[in-house]
This record gives structure tokens, sequence and C-alpha cells, in this order.
């Protein structure tokens, strides 16, 4: 089992900047990619961006060059840097954790949402 738990969430006005942080312990040894996902109000949730245990990044398009996901190892913490916020951005944003096999990513872990609110 692995546990995720989530912090940094708030409210910020629009073109501010927040940082998430993820948070993981229990048996991540199976863990290869971690990921960020964001659930808005009447809508389905969507996959924000992630990282590969070799450090390699993916975003939706809607967030490239605005928000950047990091990973300490030592801390086994992953972050999600988020500058220039727009009131679109509004979300429960979610943590993730799982595995790429033969190219096809599986979450197993979630963490249970921090809610990040952009004010116009």
């Amino acid at each position: 089992q692995v546990q995720l738990v989530e912090s940094g969430g708030g409210l910020v006005q629009a073109g501010g900047s927040l940082r998430l942080s993820c948070a993981a312990s229990g048996s991540i040894f199976s863990i290869t990619v971690m990921g960020w996902y964001r659930q808005a109000p009447g809508k389905q949730r969507e996959l924000v961006g992630d990282i590969t245990s070799g450090g390699s990044t993916n975003y939706a398009d809607s967030v490239k060059g605005r928000f950047t996901i990091s990973r300490d190892n030592a801390k086994n913490t992953v972050y999600l840097q988020m500058n220039s916020l727009k009131p679109e951005d509004t979300a429960v944003y979610y943590c993730a954790a799982g595995r790429t096999t033969w190219g096809r990513t599986q979450y197993d872990y979630w963490g249970q949402g921090t809610q990040v609110t952009v004010s116009s």
C-alpha cells in the first residue's frame, strides 16, 4: 500500500502562484510515475501532468508553461508549482501514484485532494 498526503492548496488571486506538495509513504518501491489531477465542479477529473521515476515530465496543454512538476526523492515528495494562475484553474487537486507498463499508465493510489481557488 502507498499513502499520499497533499498539502499547499488555498485561495489566491489570478496571476498568483501556489505550490502543492504530495508526500508518499509505504510501498513506494513499486511506483514508477506520480501524477497530478484536478477536478472542477461539474467537470470530469483531468490529468494536469505527471513525472516518472526518471524525472521525465508531461503536462496538459492548458497548463504548459505555467505549471511545473518536480520531485525530491530523498523526501519521497512530489511538487506542483503553479504560476500565473487563472480562475479556470480552480479545482480540487489530487496526487496519484502508479505504474507505467507497456506504455500504459495506471494509477493505483490517490491522495485526499486539496482545494485550489483562484479569484478573478
